[in-house]
């Protein structure tokens, strides 16, 4: 690793990346993130570590799921910055599930006025679009909005 004059307490890299103390240390045992240890056994964290944690915290923010980052991450060195590179590379991999997302929302605004699909029969349209509860016999869930979810993995919302 670095140099020791680039590290940063816990505390302070809460306030540079606007994260909570609990979720960095949650990141760190992820193995997302990593720290050195002083002789009183407190984290220290390279400067480069926020620059993780943005790409951590963007990622999340779209909706890519936590598991997923940790295992996209995982071929990159924890005691190195993440590059452009390395982030055009990361961008790549996430597009196709952001293009998912991005169709199941545009599908949920384009039929908040209308039945879901769920299989509910509490409103009037289930009759029309649900007749006898079919859906519901089939799975449970807004079965028109999101057919793929559990043949795909789908994107937890």
């Amino acid at each position: 690793m670095k140099d020791s004059g680039d590290l940063l307490a816990i505390g302070e890299v809460a306030r540079r990346s606007g994260l909570a103390v609990s979720a960095i240390r949650y990141y760190e045992q992820l193995g997302l993130i990593a720290s050195e240890r002083t002789g009183g056994g407190q984290r220290r964290f390279h400067r480069f570590v926020l620059r993780r944690l943005a790409v951590v915290h963007a990622a999340q923010r779209v909706g890519v799921p936590l598991a997923r980052i940790a295992a996209d991450l995982e071929p990159f060195p924890l005691d190195a910055p993440l590059s452009k590179r390395d982030w055009v590379r990361l961008s790549k991999a996430w597009r196709p599930l952001l293009e998912a997302r991005i169709s199941e929302l545009s599908a949920i605004r384009d039929g908040l006025s209308m039945c879901i699909g769920c299989g509910c029969l509490s409103m009037r349209q289930c009759a029309v679009y649900n007749p006898d509860d079919a859906l519901g016999a089939d799975a449970a869930g807004p079965r028109r909005l999101f057919p793929r979810l559990e043949d795909e993995g789908g994107l937890p919302f």
